[in-house]
C-alpha cells in the first residue's frame, strides 16, 4: 500500500532522539531553544518564536493572545481542520462559518466581509495543501475591519508568499510539526508573534502560567521560585521532539525540493485529463504538504475504493465544520463552494523523497478508472 503520509525518518532523526534521551533532560530544555532559533532563522524577519506541544495548542494560545473570548465572533472557513473550530469553542467565542475560494481553497475574504459584525474579533486564515493565501488581501481585510488575524500555517512551513517566508509577516502565525507534516517533531507546534511582550505572555501560557524565564529551562535547569498570576496550560514542547525537529529542519531543502517535484509530476501526468481537476501553478516557493484532486462527486468514493484495491491509500481533507453535530447551529454565510468540495476532493499520497514511479503508477490507475468516463 502506498500511504497518504510517510514521514522522512532517517538516521539523523533516530540519532537525535537517542542523543536527547541520553542527555536525560526530557522536558522543555536546550533542544527547544535551538529549535526555536532554527525556525526563526528559516522564516527570517523580526518575529519572535515560541515552541508548543501541538499546533492546536498554538491556535488556542493565539486566540488568547488576541483576547478573544465570550461574546466575540471568529470567522473561520468551514473548509478547515476541526482543530480551528475547537479552539474557538474553548475560548468561549462564537464560530462564524465562511466559504472558501474555488481556486486555492483558502477562505473567501469577499464573503467573509459580509459576515463581519461589531462582534467580530478575529479571522482565522489558512494556507491549504500546496499553495498559500493571498496575504496582501488578508492584510487589507484586517486593516479595514480592525480585526486580529490568526494565520494557521500548519500546511506551509518552509513556503513563501511573494518572496517573503511564511511566518515573517502575519499578525500571529501558527505552524504544525505533527506526525504527518512536511517537517515533523513527532508532535509539536510553533507560535510566531510580533513583540517581546506577546512572547513573554506565550511563555507563561504554555507553562501553567508560571512566571519564570524560559532561559532557565533552556539550560536544562528548573527555577524553584516563581509566581503564577494567571491561568496557564501544559503546552510546552519536549526536548526529544525539538531534537527531531532540528534534524528535520537541517534537511528542509531536500524535503521542499522533492515534494515540489512530486507535485509537478502529478500535475504533468494528470494535465489535460478532463475527469480530474488539479491544483494550479508550478508550486515555486512552496513546501507542499498534500496534493489533491477534484473529481465529479458521482465518482469520488468509487475512485477511492478502486485506488485502495490497487494498493493506493487516499484521504479527504476535510469534512466541513458546519456539518459536524457540535457546530451545526453556528452562524454561517453562503457555503456553496465548500459543500461542493466536500463531495469532490481526494488527497493523493505525497512524501518527501517519494519515488516518481509511484506517482506515475497512481496516475495510471486514476486514468484507468475513468477510461471512457473521461470527456
Amino acid at each position: 500500500m502506498i500511504p497518504v503520509f510517510k514521514p522522512l525518518i532517517e538516521a539523523e532523526e533516530i540519532n537525535a532522539s537517542k542523543e536527547s534521551l541520553e542527555m536525560g533532560w526530557l522536558g522543555m530544555g536546550s533542544y527547544v531553544s535551538q529549535f526555536e532559533e532554527a525556525v526563526a532563522k528559516e522564516i527570517g524577519g523580526d518575529r519572535y518564536v515560541a515552541a508548543v506541544s501541538t499546533a492546536t495548542a498554538g491556535l488556542h494560545l493565539a486566540l488568547l493572545l488576541a483576547e478573544v473570548g465570550a461574546g466575540d465572533e471568529v470567522i473561520v472557513a468551514s473548509f478547515n481542520c476541526s482543530a480551528d473550530f475547537q479552539v474557538v469553542s474553548w475560548v468561549g467565542a462564537e464560530l462564524v462559518f465562511c466559504d472558501c475560494i474555488d481556486d486555492g481553497l483558502g477562505i473567501d475574504l469577499d464573503k467573509a466581509q459580509l459576515l463581519v459584525t461589531e462582534k467580530t474579533k478575529a479571522v482565522i486564515v489558512m494556507d491549504y495543501a500546496c499553495g498559500v493565501m493571498d496575504h496582501e488581501k488578508v492584510r487589507i481585510f484586517a486593516e479595514k475591519n480592525q480585526v486580529r488575524i490568526i494565520h494557521d500555517a500548519s500546511h506551509s512551513f518552509g513556503s513563501s508568499y511573494q518572496g517573503k517566508k511564511i511566518g515573517s509577516f502575519s499578525d500571529i502565525t501558527v505552524f504544525s510539526f505533527d506526525p504527518v507534516k512536511t517537517v515533523t517533531c513527532l508532535d509539536g507546534g510553533v507560535v510566531v508573534v510580533k513583540s517581546e511582550a506577546e512572547l513573554k505572555r506565550l511563555h507563561e501560557l504554555r507553562l501553567l502560567g508560571m512566571q519564570q524565564p524560559s532561559t532557565v529551562m533552556y539550560k536544562n535547569q528548573r527555577a524553584w521560585t516563581f509566581d503564577v498570576a494567571s491561568v496557564g496550560f501544559r503546552y510546552h514542547m519536549l526536548n526529544m521532539h525539538a531534537a527531531i525537529g532540528m534534524a528535520q529542519i537541517n534537511k528542509l531543502d531536500v524535503i521542499r525540493d522533492t515534494r515540489r517535484l512530486g507535485c509537478l509530476e502529478y500535475s504533468k501526468q494528470l494535465a489535460n485529463f478532463d475527469a480530474v481537476k488539479i491544483p494550479k501553478g508550478d508550486f515555486y516557493g512552496m513546501n507542499p504538504f498534500i496534493y489533491y484532486i477534484r473529481v465529479d462527486s458521482q465518482y469520488r468514493d468509487n475512485l477511492r475504493e478502486y485506488l485502495k484495491e490497487q494498493g493506493v491509500d487516499t484521504g479527504i481533507h476535510w469534512l466541513p465544520g458546519h456539518t459536524f453535530t457540535l457546530w451545526k447551529q453556528c452562524k454561517a454565510g453562503d457555503l456553496t463552494v465548500t459543500s461542493l468540495l466536500a463531495k469532490e476532493l481526494i488527497t493523493l499520497p505525497l512524501h518527501s523523497k517519494m519515488a516518481i514511479n509511484d506517482i506515475k503508477f497512481i496516475c495510471e490507475k486514476i486514468r484507468a478508472f475513468f477510461g471512457d468516463k473521461n470527456d
